[in-house]
């Protein structure tokens, strides 16, 4: 069993879409399909996972899809942070604090403090994310370390910008899932997914959950992850 499965929700949109349905519809129901795969990773003794949640570029959006996300996230946090906490589910939140609406961060900071000493599952949520923004801010914080002169330059390593990314703590995903046949990584987790392995599935995530979690795992427990080095010989 992986020990850090990261997904990018993908699909909502389309899912709704071909039943002819409203794309608030599809989001909504992709809120279902993070309930049942949280329940299924914590079942399955997965210890991390992260989800894509909202990026930082999907504020392009139009306005009332941005301001339906939003209060999907909220209703999401207030619905289920009990329960969360009761399962034993730790939640931590990554992407930028900036610009957000001082509710939504006030329930962030809520979720995670209450849970910050749980174990069963780390939940780690991706909102207003992105991987080049976050690597930006890592390197910010390293080069006012060495302004201050408690770091130089050449003993810079990729530890300390691993321990200056918000993903600080949290091992490097072993597999990326994403939904709806799209085949790249939309500038998530680009720094920690450097070793991981993906799996790109057809379906939609509203209709992800247990069965597709486990046909994602089945994939990556069928490959041979050298990291670089070259497969194991039998010596009989």
């Amino acid at each position: 069993m992986p020990r850090h499965v990261a997904i990018i929700m993908d699909g909502n949109g389309r899912w709704a879409a071909e039943r002819g349905l409203p794309r608030a519809l599809g989001h909504r129901s992709g809120v279902e399909a993070v309930r049942r795969t949280v329940q299924a990773a914590a079942d399955l003794g997965i210890p991390y996972l992260t989800l894509y949640s909202f990026s930082s570029e999907n504020w392009s959006r139009p306005q009332d899809e941005i301001d339906d996300l939003m209060g999907l996230m909220k209703r999401f946090i207030r619905r289920d942070l009990a329960e969360l906490h009761q399962a034993n589910v730790r939640v931590k939140v990554i992407g930028e604090r900036a610009n957000i609406d001082p509710e939504m961060m006030a329930l962030i900071d809520e979720a995670c403090e209450l849970t910050r000493d749980n174990t069963r599952l780390t939940l780690v949520i991706a909102f207003n994310y992105g991987s080049r923004g976050e690597i930006t801010r890592a390197a910010q914080r390293l080069a006012e370390d060495v302004a201050a002169g408690r770091l130089a330059p050449q003993d810079i390593t990729s530890e300390h910008m691993a321990q200056a990314l918000d993903t600080r703590g949290v091992p490097d995903p072993d597999v990326l899932i994403r939904t709806s046949g799209e085949c790249r990584l939309s500038n998530f987790l680009l720094w920690q997914c450097a070793y991981t392995e993906f799996v790109f599935l057809d379906a939609y995530w509203p209709d992800f959950g247990r069965e597709l979690l486990l046909e994602a795992i089945a994939q990556y427990t069928a490959r041979e992850r050298r990291f670089g080095g070259l497969p194991c010989r039998s010596t009989a």
